[in-house]
This record gives structure tokens, sequence and C-alpha cells, in this order.
């Protein structure tokens, strides 16, 4: 069973202003401070993916989990001036890296692109938990586990972080002071220094978020545009929703009537985009499946056109859309060039799958609701 018996003391320099606080706070003043934490966290007795070892600031979770992890324990990682995706190591391809950065929430692929200094908190967060992830050996130990993130990022971050460890068969053991974190986290078992006690756990559904899904005017794509994977332009044209969670805007679908040559009934996903925040609950699809039965109540057909290989691998896991046609290179006009030659002013595309929705229908009223 893994253990720790630390002892922490350090020298106390009897100085003048020593003297006045322990006259001020009547506290007696002693030559050596010291600190002293017994911990037994008995985790070989069942298979486990996540741990969580949480607490107060000063009750030892620090010191209890370099002691009992030991080699495992890396406080910090080094970053480069230099795009992200290249601080990872160079034995690693970029398909694992997209992987698990995607699974993390990291989806904006302009981001990968620029140096660790340049990103955000919440950014900074989740690449760092990819590369962790992808290049540390079992247990990974995080110490100050989300403690630098917004709490709904921390939430979403702890959540995306353990379907991917459980996933993937591997462990991981969060440092942290932050309580709200457990029931994204689902560990299978929880230390608590403080109290020096020890539990096991099950894993459960994550908390249910409120979301609503609203027609949104066309000045809401400003706030997603800059977060979208290939272009911020999005045609006039287009009806823009937008899915709110407690209120919050959090993904958004820009949807175009598709012309065709035989039926006029087919709409078509123009754009798909989820804020950074709100990046690992599949929020995304909780959006297109709504619009999906919508539009389905009116009749209509909706479709999705995907380039992204993590969206197009959700959509083929989903039951809710059916493949119409396989990824492959679609024609994109070439102005640069110009002959004479039909083919030479065509060149070959990013890899588009198409889905449509065939899921089941939304109620009259929901429709009327969400589409008018």
């Amino acid at each position: 069973m893994p253990s720790a018996h630390v002892i922490v003391e350090t020298n106390i320099e009897n100085s003048v202003r020593t003297k006045q606080l322990s006259a001020m706070f009547d506290v007696p003043l002693a030559d050596v401070s010291r600190l002293e934490w017994n911990a037994e966290l008995p985790i070989e007795d069942e298979p486990w993916n996540v741990g969580l070892i949480v607490g107060p600031s000063g009750a030892g979770k620090t010191q209890i989990a370099s002691r009992i992890f030991d080699k495992h324990f890396h406080p910090k990682l080094r970053w480069q001036r230099r795009p992200v995706i290249d601080d990872f190591k160079k034995a690693l391809s970029i398909q694992d890296i997209s992987k698990a950065c995607q699974a993390v929430g990291f989806n904006t692929i302009p981001a990968w692109m620029r140096p660790y200094a340049v990103l955000s908190n919440g950014e900074k967060f989740r690449v760092d938990l990819a590369r962790r992830l992808l290049e540390l050996s079992d247990p990974i130990v995080i110490d100050e586990f989300t403690s630098v993130v917004d709490r709904q990022v921390a939430k979403i971050g702890a959540h995306a972080a353990q379907k991917y460890v459980r996933r993937n068969d591997r462990q991981l053991v969060a440092v942290t002071c932050h309580e709200d974190i457990e029931d994204w986290l689902q560990p299978d078992w929880v230390y608590r220094p403080a109290t020096e006690e020890f539990s096991r756990r099950s894993v459960q559904p994550r908390p249910e978020l409120r979301v609503a899904v609203a027609q949104v005017g066309y000045c809401m794509w400003r706030r997603f545009a800059p977060f979208h994977y290939l272009t911020a332009s999005l045609n006039k044209a287009a009806r823009c929703f937008c899915l709110f969670v407690e209120g919050e805007p959090a993904a958004f679908a820009g949807v175009l009537h598709r012309p065709h040559p035989r039926v006029k009934d087919i709409k078509g996903i123009s754009r798909l985009v989820t804020l950074p925040d709100w990046q690992g609950l599949g929020l995304a699809f909780v959006l297109v499946d709504t619009l999906g039965a919508c539009y389905r109540a009116k009749r209509l057909r909706l479709r999705t056109y995907p380039a992204h290989p993590a969206l197009i691998r959700g959509f083929d896991r989903s039951k809710a859309w059916a493949l119409k046609t396989k990824p492959t290179k679609i024609a994109v006009r070439n102005t640069a060039r110009k002959t004479s030659s039909t083919l030479s002013k065509w060149k070959t595309g990013r890899p588009c799958a198409v889905f449509e929705y065939c899921g089941e229908s939304a109620n009259a009223k929901d429709a009327r609701k969400v589409l008018g």
C-alpha cells in the first residue's frame, strides 16, 4: 500500500518582526516550525484510472503526492517560443497530437500554431494536459489541477480529461484545492489530507447542464468566427442558431438552403463552432441534433459536410446521422492558374464527408419555437 510520512521543519529567525507578531497574536515564538502528515492510499487493491487528492491550501497535498508518486510527479512542462504542436516530442505523429488535443477540448486549430505564451489560460490548461497525457508515463500526476482557469473551464476540462484517460486505459492523479471538479472528474478514489480520509466511488453521469437552442441574428457570428478552424466568413443568407448553456452562448450553427437539380428540401450546415471554454462536452452535436429534429418536423432534410477529422468521427459514431458520402477530395476553383484547359482551373481541396440527419423528429411546437 502506498504510504507517506512527511515532516517539514524550518528554522525560524528570531527577528524584530517575528517578536512583534508573537506579541500581537499571542503566538508562542518557537525556534522551529514543524509540519507533519501521514497518508495511506490503498490504491493497489482495485483497478483504477482516475484519482483525486483534494483539500485546502496547507493540507499537505503536494508534499504527499510528490512523496507517494515520486518520479511521476512533474510540476511543470517546458515550452519554447514556437507553435505548441512543435513542443510535443518529435517521436509523436501529428495524428496522435491532434487526437489528444481534440480529446481534451483544445479544438481551435489556429491556436495549435501559436506559442504557449500567447494562449489563454484555458487553452494553456488544455494543451498542457494533452502533452502530459501523451508524453508522461502512468500514473500522470498533475499538481494544482485546474487552479489557474475559470471554474467552468475547469469542470469541462476535468470531464474531457477523464474521458480520454478511461478510453485509453491510462492513470491520472489530480491534485487540487477545488472540490467543484469532483463530479466532473469522476475519480475512482479520493484522498483528503486534511482529514486523512480515503474513499472510493463509482463512475456516475456528469452533472446536467441546462441548454436551449434558439435562432439568433447574423451579428452573433462575430463572437464565434475567430474560432472556426477554416474561415471567418459566413454567407449573409445563412440562418443562424445558437446553443445557450445557462443563458451563455456556447455553440453556433449557420444553415443554408442547398440547391439540388432534383429535390428542393435539403438544408445544409454551413458553419459549426463551439467556443473554446465549452469544448469537450459535445455541445455542437446537441445543437445539430436539435436542428435536425426540428427540420425533420418541417419535412426538410438537414445535411452537414464536415472536413475536420474529429467532426467526421463524431458524426460517423452518431446514430442520428447517416453517412451519404465518404470523405473525398472536393474540387476547388484555382484562380491562380489561367489556361485554356478546364482541368487546370481546378485543384484538389480538403476531404469532406456528407451526413444527413436520420434521427427522431421534434414535435411541431418545438420545431416552430426554434425555426419559426
